[in-house]
């Protein structure tokens, strides 16, 4: 209980509410010494190893020109777990993080490999930020106060815990929902669910804001983006349960590796997939690879491992898909 706040969201009748913060409704705890244990494997076996074909070939192979003047309903993958939405002439961008680093600092901790495929004044006019977490690959301080700037009329929602974080940055308009919560912005409906991960920004502020995955619906469609997550297969099937339509997903891919310390907090491709069919979801393409190398796998291998679980688990390669940073998906109903 050392320097740990009292939760002023607290409801004892939630079982992911805790009296200093939140938890999975499984908790599970990462250890220090297991963290250090990888960070020293990590370094002795010089992980992660470059792409086959090298970065610069990587990055001019998985990037295209974004083309935001489409129409319809549309998803485009910018970089990492940045997705921006049209929905109804409503503009969404999800983790916006245009940074050059995932860190507490400039000038150390993961560094992009692959720059996003737009910039924030190439953007179209975004409407609403939806974040899921407050880890720094998640919540770019930067890039929120940019995007503030740009769109004054910004309206942000965040999970419980980060109101008064995102407001500092510059942005007026901010919602907080607990798991199940709703709220509709621009006739847009946004339901916060369940996610099995974590938060921390600091030395001693962990667990003490939620994580979530977003449901964004609109008239005619629902879209899903899972932000980070373990795999929990009673969680999803609640999802699934509540939201039995998906018609487009933005599911996480990367950061999986070794799985002995990843497997509670990040889902590797082959559970992507399970998620995809708990889900009963009609397309879905990969997010959270290819920009920053935050686990130890190569950076190219979240697409290939996805191809094969796929075929394994009979799910059709249109259906889930590796698309180039900048590309986009019609979202149809």
């Amino acid at each position: 209980m050392l320097f740990k706040k009292p939760n002023p969201y607290y409801d004892p009748a939630k079982i992911h509410h805790t009296p200093t913060g939140f938890c999975n409704p499984e908790p599970f705890i990462i250890k220090q010494r297991d963290v250090f244990r990888w960070n020293w494997e990590r370094l002795s076996q010089r992980l992660p190893r470059p792409p086959q074909q090298g970065y610069t070939e990587f990055a001019r192979t998985w990037y295209q020109q974004p083309d935001f003047t489409l129409t319809n309903n549309r998803l485009w993958w910018i970089s990492h777990a940045t997705i921006l939405l049209r929905l109804q002439e409503c503009f969404i961008i999800t983790d916006p993080v245009f940074s050059q680093r995932v860190s507490p600092v400039s000038f150390a901790g993961p560094k992009r490999r692959t720059q996003p495929a737009a910039t924030i004044t190439e953007l179209p006019h975004v409407d609403v930020i939806a974040l899921s977490h407050n880890h720094y690959d998640h919540l770019d301080k930067a890039s929120i106060r940019q995007l503030a700037q740009r769109f004054p009329a910004i309206t942000a929602v965040v999970p419980l815990g980060l109101k008064h974080k995102v407001r500092n940055l510059g942005v007026q308009n901010v919602i907080e929902l607990d798991w199940w919560e709703s709220v509709i912005i621009k006739d847009i409906q946004f339901h916060a669910v369940p996610a099995q991960h974590w938060s921390q920004r600091g030395i001693f502020d962990r667990n003490q804001s939620l994580w979530c995955g977003w449901i964004i619906q609109a008239k005619t469609s629902y879209t899903y983006f899972s932000g980070d997550t373990g795999f929990n297969e009673p969680m999803f099937q609640q999802i699934a349960e509540r939201y039995p339509r998906i018609d487009m997903a933005a599911i996480q891919l990367g950061a999986y590796a070794p799985r002995w310390i990843m497997q509670n907090q990040h889902i590797d491709p082959y559970q992507a997939v399970m998620i995809f069919k708990i889900l009963q979801c009609r397309q879905a393409i990969g997010m959270h690879w290819g920009a920053f190398e935050l686990a130890d796998e190569p950076i190219d291998e979240p697409p290939q491992l996805l191809a094969e679980a796929c075929a394994q688990q009979h799910v059709p390669a249109d259906r889930f898909e590796s698309i180039k940073m900048g590309d986009s998906r019609l979202i149809s109903a």
